[in-house]
């Protein structure tokens, strides 16, 4: 294991690279029985990043997820978790 300083290794940075982040905003959107562009409205985005958001394409950010959790009314950890691929 090679070392990089402040606690990373290599292995660490491959392990990394082999995470996605899963969410459930599209269920919790039906749930909610609200569309796409109310949802972007009421958290301040577009229609098209929610959009993105549902298919995995994008990772909000740690605002944007925070957000969404407010408006849901639960935890961020409930709308997204990392897989490992």
């Amino acid at each position: 294991m090679t070392d990089l300083g402040l606690n990373i290794s290599i292995e660490s940075i491959d392990f990394m690279k082999t995470e996605t982040i899963n969410n459930i905003v599209a269920i919790k959107r039906k749930e909610r029985g609200v569309t796409q562009e109310e949802l972007a409205f009421m958290v301040g985005v577009t229609r098209q990043t929610i959009i993105s958001i549902e298919k995995g394409n994008y990772i909000p950010s740690v605002l944007l997820a925070m957000k969404l959790a407010v408006f849901f009314g639960v935890a961020v950890e409930e709308i997204f978790n990392i897989k490992l691929k």
